[in-house]
């Protein structure tokens, strides 16, 4: 059912930190800041070759993300996100399988424009997994 993995997302405490760290001592590309509020965070892509790092950042007190700084002050892997081609049946599956999906249920818009859910760490070896259909 899962595909590429699309990304592996970090919390930072300083996204223009993480950024440099990245661009100019590891030497990659990396995206502009983007403005996430649906999801609570600020978002910093750093392409690689085979995949992505997604960076995070709080973007309000009432981000998720700020309450994993709290308890993870130097931030930490947030979450793996893998692609699916029919988000929709992937989630029937997962549930029939008994898989919690977190919030509704229902895809919202993620970081690439492509609808995204996410399921409950417990179930996946304590790893937060995002869904995105490609």
């Amino acid at each position: 059912m899962i595909g590429k993995l699309n990304h592996v997302a970090i919390v930072v405490p300083d996204l223009t930190d993480a950024a440099r760290i990245y661009r100019d001592t590891l030497g990659a590309n990396v995206s502009a800041p983007e403005d996430l509020p649906e999801h609570g965070v600020t978002t910093i892509f750093v392409n690689l070759p085979n995949t992505k790092i997604e960076l995070l950042h709080p973007l309000g007190e009432d981000s998720p993300i700020a309450r994993f700084l709290e308890k993870n002050p130097s931030g930490g892997m947030h979450h793996v996100c893998y692609e699916v081609e029919d988000i929709l049946a992937a989630r029937d599956r997962l549930r029939a399988d008994g898989a919690r999906v977190l919030g509704d249920g229902e895809p919202r818009t993620g970081a690439h424009g492509k609808p995204v859910l996410f399921l409950h760490p417990k179930d996946f070896c304590g790893t937060l997994i995002e869904l995105e259909e490609v």
